[in-house]
């Protein structure tokens, strides 16, 4: 457990990438299994102990230190497993003399899948008084799902791809036929095993992602060279359907298709389709808000099903019939997509998304600029004769995003963030004037500089005029001006209303609270 320990807090104190890889590469290099392949589950995020939580670790907390005394250092460190590891007292030794043995990270892993509930406790209390508190820290982040470590689970798989050699998209195109703590992937990595064989298994294969076009992309590039289409503002999703496997795979490669049942039952066989999830009444797209009831849900209601009818807008169809398409051109790509969709159908749940005609990059802009009007988020453009290739590969796909709604609103409300953030108020809620009164329109954690948060978190602690446990509310004082890509209705705030991507875009200190947007301006935004 202290090298995994030693290897998250090395990797939380990293900010480059280069640094994290050259981390986790000699950590996959150097330790045994299984040990290694726990820690790739946990940092890939497929490690998950339902039965664990974190008032489990605070209440053992609570039995060993003064419960006022744990209660107001939460409040100023900000996260439950830094401070739990630094106040935790001391173990006394063994009647031997030793210390408590320290358990390894297979033996944490293993007892607390076993574990129901009412064990986990036993089982944490003996492991926390063994490990030093980087040791404990690392226990608490693993056992209760929260490392934030910055290391994605893309990240962590270019690691394994930069330590053995093999590249990570075919990496990843067999990762959802392997479980951890995956000693068959090591045994491939290092030479001792062929690859593993995908046969009949729906695994997924690594998505192809478009670049933002910049300002001065359109300057060189040829609009003969591309086609275009809509950017549609839902979740991107790959079906994949094999040997009577069907799965529906988040952008990310999560299996989310117990959520939409309707869409597992509607896909015919032997065919892999990239495309839009969203809803659709009637032809029409929904807002993303309404997707959004879909999502993280298990198994959906009847009435879920009925309100909320998802469905699929295709782009691009990667394998048909055995055969594997990516290789081919766009272009004929999309030819057999169109092919196969009028071959197959009908599809209650299943449309094409149509091509959009065009010859000047004026007419494609005059376009992307209605194209809020529409609930779309933009265009996208790609090269007729690029193939399809995992990643974000600079030139063959493009996404042109409509331009940002922007509204000033004022500063109610702050939380400390979380990892390198615990320290400081990062975490923002703003309101509109909704006449004397403020009320809540959304919450944004980015957009500012360290020297501005720095700046931020000292006003939050000198303007504070009530404490909510973690929370702070403050005084009207500061004006936000947030960027945005969309407003909804929603009964998460007060106000009525909810932002699409709200993120801090300017810190106006010069401007008088009570001159910020009221209200019924964002209303007017309303999709």
């Amino acid at each position: 457990m202290n090298r995994f320990a030693a290897l998250l807090e090395a990797l939380l104190l990293t900010p480059s990438r280069t640094g994290k890889l050259r981390l986790m590469g000699e950590y996959f290099a150097t330790e045994p299994d299984p040990d290694r392949g726990w820690a790739l589950a946990a940092l890939t995020g497929e490690l998950s102990f339902a039965e664990a939580k974190p008032n489990q670790v605070r209440a053992l907390a609570a039995a060993r230190v003064d419960p006022e005394l744990l209660g107001w250092s939460y409040d100023f460190v900000g996260d439950l497993a830094e401070t739990v590891s630094l106040i935790w007292p001391v173990a006394p030794l063994t009647a031997s003399g030793a210390s408590p043995p320290v358990p390894g990270l297979a033996e944490i892993v293993g007892n607390l899948r076993r574990a129901g509930r009412a064990e986990v406790a036993p089982l944490l209390a003996p492991w926390l008084d063994a490990l030093d508190p980087t040791g404990r820290w690392a226990l608490i982040k693993l056992v209760t799902g929260s490392l934030r470590i910055g290391v994605s689970a893309r990240l962590a798989k270019t690691a394994l791809a930069e330590w053995s050699g093999v590249a990570v998209d075919r990496i990843e195109e067999v990762w959802h036929g392997l479980e951890p703590p995956y000693q068959r992937l090591f045994d491939w990595l290092e030479g001792r095993r062929p690859p593993p064989e995908i046969g009949d298994l729906p695994t997924f294969s690594p998505l192809m992602l478009a670049q933002p076009l910049e300002d001065d992309d359109l300057a060189r590039l040829d609009p003969v060279d591309y086609l275009a289409e809509w950017k549609w503002d839902g979740i991107r999703v790959q079906l994949v359907a094999r040997a009577g496997n069907k799965r529906l795979y988040s952008r990310s490669g999560d299996d989310i298709g117990a959520a939409f049942p309707e869409i597992l039952a509607a896909m015919p066989d032997e065919v892999t389709l990239d495309g839009e999830l969203l809803v659709i009444r009637n032809g029409e797209v929904a807002s993303f808000n309404d997707l959004q009831q879909r999502l993280n849900r298990k198994v959906p209601s009847e009435k879920m099903l009925r309100d909320y009818p998802a469905a699929i807008r295709l782009y691009d169809i990667l394998r048909a019939a055995g055969e594997d398409l990516r290789p081919l051109p766009f272009a004929e790509r999309r030819r057999r997509l169109e092919a196969w969709h009028d071959a197959s159908g009908p599809h209650a749940v299943l449309d094409l998304s149509p091509l959009i005609p065009f010859s000047t990059w004026d007419e494609l802009r005059a376009l992307r600029d209605r194209a809020r009007d529409h609930g779309i988020e933009g265009l996208m453009l790609k090269r007729a004769d690029a193939p399809y290739l995992a990643g974000r590969p600079k030139g063959p796909w493009f996404k042109w995003k409509r331009g940002a709604l922007t509204i000033d609103t004022v500063l109610m409300y702050a939380q400390r963030g979380h990892g390198k953030r615990s320290s400081f108020y990062s975490d923002f809620t703003f309101g509109a004037w909704d006449g004397d009164a403020l009320v809540p329109v959304g919450k944004a954690y980015s957009g500012y500089t360290d020297e501005e948060l720095r700046r931020l978190d000292r006003w939050v602690r000198n303007n504070t005029v009530r404490r909510y446990g973690p929370v702070r509310e403050v005084a009207p004082g500061i004006v936000l001006e947030i960027a945005f890509d969309s407003v909804h209705r929603s009964t998460r705030h007060r106000s009525g209303v909810a932002m699409r991507f709200p993120r801090i875009h300017r810190i106006r200190w010069d401007k008088p609270c009570r001159e910020a947007d009221t209200l019924e301006a964002l209303e007017r935004l309303l999709n």
